[in-house]
């Protein structure tokens, strides 16, 4: 990390005042921080640095990158150390108007695009002059144009994954600061498998045995043959297929099925029938797999319809969680962070996206469920509750509405916020009392009710922990007077964890 520059602006008031104006980088903005609490995504570090006239902030992460955010929910990180941000920022005054040029506009384009906006400052006031004396004094080259719209480019592209800025209190994304293309996810993601599958297809048995052994790669490897498909790689889609079934009924298990059935060789349906009977979930996910004594066209007809289906041949077309988890499954968390609270940003916007395209205003919210399993999965804990939230909000049988909110006051609970579990539970209670329908006549008799029970132990036990013994005391009550309601076969499975949780609740002095 470079700061340089930074040191003589704050150590030299001339230079300060220059860099404030015209330039718009002010340190004594920095005071006043930004124009609402934000945070990383990722979770790093950020220091205000400066500020400007329109409510915009750099700030400073622990890398040394500088992230500029505007007040309107605009963030991107403009140069890889201090130095470089403010030797954009010097060299390119009106810089904000470049954000969306790239070296690929060309020469000619730029350099008429500053031009144009350079004429138009000098118009209100003066930048060569000033531009000059705070270049010299900084020690910064005198770049073209050119050369820092192309430096200016290359950092905003570096903004995602992990420069992602949130605002703090709601943790929805700020807008990227430029509309430049970055590359679908799926792509990160694939080429490591398509790397494997060069691999397999060089025809090396060591490295097939050891790649088909390692069930991430293996099933990246199937996603990338699914989207690059050739005659030749039948006897490696076997090996792949047998040692997918090692996972049980997954979705890859399914895709390498369909791609062996595809080349249409009667003489693979023993392998496909063994495969489907390893175990009970097989045998239901591949129940459809033709006879043994199928032939050459009914087999084909059989993989071309799930390849249709499920499959098909464009990345672009699966669903955003075959990426994220695969993203996941590789240790690309902060790709798949990224891509998961855009997609949350979107449904929290406008639920309509909800509209399940069977009946137009019946809400499918399954996405959401998703988002909240995904979120929890990498660790984030905030955003999936963000997630879980809006779910059980949108929950119509009082079943559902329980079970959301029973999975809200675990996930408030474990993310160290045992009150807004025990208003959650409150509200869970509520609907047990009154639940407009017929959907909960059964649960004192049902798992359902003992994970209510149990729920409420685990946020006695939370509480008692935390000191807060009236607290977790009077949940307790709550929680044997749930577990009195229950049938003697669903109290039996909670009444011992009740007498571990009493034992230590009141133990408390």
């Amino acid at each position: 990390m470079t700061d340089h520059a930074l040191r003589l602006l704050r150590g030299d008031g001339r230079l300060a005042s220059l860099a404030a104006f015209p330039f718009g980088f002010d340190l004594a903005r920095a005071a006043h921080g930004h124009v609402e609490p934000v945070r990383l995504a990722s979770g790093g570090p950020l220091e205000v640095v400066a500020g400007d006239d329109t409510g915009g902030t750099y700030f400073l992460c622990a890398d040394g990158s500088v992230l500029y955010a505007d007040s309107e929910g605009s963030a991107g990180v403009i140069g890889s150390t201090v130095d470089e941000a403010l030797e954009m920022v010097v060299g390119l005054p009106g810089w904000s108007d470049y954000r969306n040029l790239s070296p690929d506009d060309g020469e000619a384009a730029i350099l008429a695009r500053v031009a144009e906006t350079e004429d138009e400052l000098r118009d209100c006031y003066g930048i060569d002059e000033e531009r000059a004396e705070l270049r010299a004094a900084l020690g910064f080259a005198d770049r073209s144009p050119v050369e820092l719209v192309g430096l200016l480019h290359s950092a905003l592209l570096r903004t995602e994954p992990d420069f992602l800025l949130l605002n703090e209190e709601e943790l929805c994304a700020y807008e990227r600061l430029d509309r430049h293309a970055r590359p679908p996810l799926w792509e990160p993601v694939l080429a490591t498998g398509r790397a494997d599958l060069a691999l397999l297809r060089s025809g090396d048995h060591t490295i097939r045995d050891a790649l088909a052994d390692d069930a991430i790669r293996r099933r990246v490897a199937l996603r990338a043959a699914q989207f690059d498909r050739a005659e030749g790689d039948l006897d490696l889609l076997r090996h792949l297929l047998k040692h997918e079934a090692a996972s049980s009924m997954t979705d890859e298990l399914r895709l390498a099925a369909v791609l062996v059935g595809l080349h249409g060789h009667p003489e693979d349906l023993p392998l496909l029938h063994e495969v489907r009977d390893t175990d009970f979930d097989t045998g239901c996910g591949l129940s459809d797999v033709p006879g043994t004594d199928a032939d050459a066209e009914e087999l084909r007809g059989w993989a071309r319809g799930l390849d249709e289906a499920l499959f098909g041949t464009d990345p672009a077309d699966e669903p955003a969680s075959t990426w994220t988890e695969l993203a996941l499954d590789q240790g690309m968390t902060e790709l798949a962070r990224v891509e998961l609270i855009r997609a949350l940003d979107e449904i929290v916007m406008d639920q309509s996206k909800l509209r399940s395209p069977r009946g137009q205003q019946r809400l499918d919210t399954s996405p959401l469920h998703w988002l909240a399993v995904e979120f929890e999965r990498l660790g984030d804990l905030p955003q999936a509750l963000r997630a879980q939230r809006l779910y059980a909000a949108l929950q119509e049988s009082a079943w559902d509405r329980v079970s959301a909110r029973l999975t809200q006051a675990r996930l408030e609970r474990t993310s160290g916020r045992p009150g807004d579990a025990a208003r959650t539970l409150t509200l869970l209670r509520d609907i047990l009392a009154g639940p407009g329908d017929e959907t909960l006549r059964n649960w004192q008799g049902v798992n359902l009710g003992r994970f209510v029970a149990e729920e409420h132990c685990a946020l006695a036990r939370t509480l008692a922990e935390a000191g807060q013994g009236a607290q977790a005391r009077t949940v307790l009550t709550v929680a044997e007077a749930v577990i009195g309601e229950l049938s003697e076969a669903a109290a039996k499975g909670v009444r011992e964890l009740a007498g571990e949780t009493a034992r230590q609740v009141r133990g408390l002095s």
